[in-house]
Order: C-alpha cells, then sequence, then structure tokens
C-alpha cells in the first residue's frame, strides 16, 4: 500500500522535513507530487525518530508547506541494468538523457553496493595498457586496481582522459571483453561535449558507459553520479565477466558537493569544511575495485581529482592516497614548459606493478628499465638543483650529462602527441634508446645480463 503524506513541516534549501511518518528507511526513494501535477525524486538522507528530512533532486523552487504530497516508494535508489547500457549515456542519476529511450532491464540493482570483502578478493595479476609511455613504463596501470590522477586546475587532464578512454586495453585474449565506464562530475557543458565528440571520432564510443553531471545540475545528482557509474561496472564485470576500466572525473567537485550536502544538514565540518566521514565516504566507492574470486570480470578505478592550489596534502587528495595503490601525478612545471602529458614521475607510483610487469606480462627487462629510469631522473633533479646554485657551466661532465638525460627524458619520453599511441614495446625500447648516452658502467639498477641482450651504446 502506497501512503501520501500531505504538506511539509520545512522547507530549507534543497531539504524538505516531514514530521509523524513510520516505517521509513535511510536513503528511501521518494516521489514529491506538487498541487500542478509535476513531480521530483527525493532521497531520505535523515531520520530522527518520527521526523525524516529529504533531499529533493531537483531543488525545492516552488514549493510551499502546503502544496506538496510525499510518497515513500519503499526501496533505495535503483538503476535498470543489461548488455544495452554499452554505448549510451547517462545523466548523473542513471537516467538516459541519449534520446534512444528507456533500458531494458535484465536485473535492477541498488546503487549502494558494499565495497569488495577483502577475502573475496583475487590479486591482480595483469596491466592495462593506455599507450602512454609514462604511465606504461613507470606507473603502470594493473587489472583491478584503483590509481588515482592527481592532477590541478587548468591543466590538461581532460586531454589525458579522453586519450586513455581511446587508448586502453588489455592484453591477450580478453581485449574483446573491456569496456569503460566514463563518469564525469561538476563539468561544464563544453566539456560534457569534448568527451562526447572525441569518443565518437575514436570510434569507440560502442564499448563506453557514460555518465554526465553537469556543474548546472543539482549537488544531490553528483553524489549519486560515482555510484550509479560503479553499479553499471559491477554488473558488467561480475554479471557479464568483462573487464571494466572506471575513469571518475573529477572528484574533488564530489567531495566538494558531500561538503555542501553536509553543511545543508548541519553537520559538524572537520577539515576545511569538510565532513569527518569524507574518508570512508572516499572509501566506500574506492574500494569496490578489485577481483572476486570465482568471478570472470574485473572492475579497475581511474578517478581524476583536482588539488586545489596544487595542494597534494589537502585532504582529498591526502585522503585518496591513504586508500588507493599508488597515484599519477601531474606537474605544473612541466605543462608550463609544453610536456603532454606532464607526468612527475618521481613522486607518482603505482604499488602493485612490481608483481604484474615483467616476462610473462609485458617484458622480462621492464622492471630493471623502469627502476634505473627512476635513479636517472633522480639524479637530474639534483643536478638542476645544484646547476641552480653555482651555474650549468660549473657542473662536472657527469651533471652535464644528467642535464642532458633529463630534458631528452621529458621531450622524448614523457612528452608524446594526445593522438600517439605507443605500445608496451616502443616505449621500453624508447627508455633503453635514452639509456644509451650513458656507459653499461653507469647502469647500476640493471643486471648484466639483461645489459648485454637489450643495451646499445651509441
Amino acid at each position: 500500500m502506497i501512503v501520501e503524506y500531505l504538506g511539509a513541516k520545512e522547507i530549507n534549501g534543497s531539504l524538505i522535513v516531514l514530521d509523524n511518518i513510520d516505517n521509513v528507511s535511510y536513503e528511501e526513494m521518494c516521489q514529491i507530487v506538487l498541487s500542478d501535477g509535476t513531480s521530483r525524486q527525493g532521497r531520505v538522507i535523515q531520520i530522527d525518530g518520527r521526523r525524516v528530512v529529504i533531499e529533493v533532486f531537483e531543488g525545492t523552487r516552488s514549493l510551499s508547506l502546503h502544496n506538496v504530497k510525499t510518497r515513500l516508494k519503499g526501496h533505495p535508489m535503483q538503476m535498470p541494468l543489461s548488455v544495452e547500457i554499452l554505448g549510451r549515456t547517462f545523466n548523473g542519476a542513471g537516467v538516459p538523457i541519449d534520446g534512444l529511450g528507456e533500458i531494458f532491464a535484465d536485473k535492477v540493482c541498488d546503487i549502494n553496493s558494499l565495497p569488495i570483502n577483502p577475502i573475496a578478493r583475487e590479486y591482480p595479476r595483469d596491466y592495462i595498457a593506455t599507450g602512454i609511455s609514462s604511465i606504461d613504463v613507470m606507473s603502470t596501470l594493473i587489472r583491478g586496481q584503483k590509481l588515482p590522477i592527481f592532477t590541478g586546475a587548468g591543466m590538461k587532464h581532460n586531454e589525458l582522459a579522453s586519450q586513455i578512454v581511446r587508448q586502453a586495453h588489455l592484453q591477450g585474449v580478453d581485449d574483446d571483453r573491456f569496456a569503460i565506464v566514463f563518469a564525469s562530475m561538476g563539468v561544464s557543458a563544453d566539456v560534457a561535449e569534448y568527451f562526447k565528440a572525441s569518443f565518437s571520432r575514436a570510434g569507440v564510443s560502442s564499448r563506453v558507459v557514460m555518465f554526465l553531471n553537469l556543474s548546472s545540475d543539482p549537488v544531490i545528482e553528483r553524489i549519486l553520479t560515482p555510484r550509479c557509474a560503479l553499479t553499471a561496472a559491477e554488473y558488467l564485470a561480475y554479471e557479464l565477466g568483462m573487464h571494466i576500466l572506471v575513469i571518475m572525473t573529477d572528484m574533488t567537485s564530489y567531495a566538494e558537493a558531500v561538503r555542501e550536502f553536509s553543511s545543508s544538514k548541519g553537520e559538524i565540518p572537520g577539515r576545511k569544511g569538510y565532513p569527518g566521514y569524507l574518508y570512508s565516504d572516499l572509501a566506500s566507492l574506492y574500494e569496490r575495485a578489485g577481483i572476486i574470486k570465482g568471478k570472470e570480470g574485473s572492475v579497475t578505478q581511474l578517478p581524476i581529482l583536482t588539488m586545489p592550489n596544487d595542494d597534494i596534502t589537502h585532504p582529498v587528495p591526502d585522503l585518496t592516497g591513504y586508500i588507493t595503490e599508488g597515484q599519477i601525478v601531474l606537474d605544473r612545471a612541466l605543462s608550463s614548459k609544453g610536456i603532454y602529458p606532464p607526468v612527475a614521475v618521481l613522486p607518482s607510483l603505482s604499488r602493485l606493478m612490481k608483481d604484474c610487469i615483467g616476462e610473462g606480462y609485458t617484458r622480462e627487462d621492464h622492471s630493471e628499465l623502469a627502476n634505473q629510469l627512476f635513479s636517472m631522473y633522480a639524479k637530474v633533479v639534483d643536478a638542476r638543483a645544484l646547476s641552480s646554485v653555482i651555474g650549468e657551466e660549473e657542473l662536472s661532465e657527469k651533471d652535464k650529462k644528467y642535464i642532458k638525460f633529463g630534458k631528452r627524458f621529458e621531450e622524448e619520453f614523457i612528452n608524446q602527441s594526445s593522438e600517439e599511441n605507443r605500445s608496451m614495446q616502443e616505449s621500453l625500447d624508447l627508455g633503453w634508446d635514452l639509456l644509451s648516452a650513458f656507459d653499461e658502467s653507469e647502469l647500476d639498477r640493471i643486471k648484466k645480463p639483461t645489459i648485454e641482450k637489450y643495451f646499445r651504446k651509441k
């Protein structure tokens, strides 16, 4: 039996408060019907005895204390799912916006899925190729991993996200079961159009499920967007046996929506105004990535977040770093030099790559080559610091060689066109080409048999 509650006790921003409500659950969906017959969606966000607070998705404009009827639906927010979602575009609340009609559901799932039980997890053992040398060689993305990209305002992270969607693929026979779930939060309309046009031109739209939340859309929808995207990814992965890469941009917009939402509820703020539960809230999203024992598919996450004022200690990147298995950091200094993608190699890392690269996965020399390039580039940074004090003319010949290597490393290895798709073999060979400027004795991170097989002195 559906019960309608007439009127409201209070209206505050996008919230309405009802009194004397029985048999209601947290996060239960509601339908708010106005006197003119139009309706809006809402969700229960707080229960205090018989008092209930409801967040109205479309806002409370034109609502009064007397012209509304509230119907409780008896279930949390759900999303209809089937293989038809591939190639479709949805808004942040999971409603199709591509004009192709509703989804004929094989299954309807609650969007508030639980994180994967650690006991049920299977350790990742394969990688996802992005076609970007600085990521594939230095911070390899592992299937089932959560690897965020830390960027700054105004940097080309949208172009990088688009390039990864166009180029990402699995190695081997499973590549035909690979798909991407792309979720954008708080982006402008022109950025959303850029993503759609980019995927369409590259011919990859058929394997992409898009969730678009614009900056003009309701804040509550921004909170729902990653949950809808991950629900779609979990269905494709664990029900249909596919390997899904979930790209979410921008998680800082999501966190700011959580902060605004928390403030509207009158909760006590924590660091920089974010609620104290931001860590657990982010973890509830990030921990939905992984491989489950007995399931064929996998969910890999690549969240992108903007660091306010390029501050990596800001609460959003700081908490994200505690939860995820590494990070890829974009550097403004490299970006100002015209380097794309401006990946800062030294602070970037992938904690799972050590067990998923090398013979049988990428190539036997991968691990040693990556360690050597890290070591050489760290010496470049030291040489540049010394040069800024005494001048480059006063540097030793060895330090000058490192300065020259650093320039080539940035301009030839890190830098590549947004349309350039390098294979893993090409990227590894390029790394060896850069090392050819040194003597064998200087390659202290590579074993002699590997040097004899791959090193070519110029």
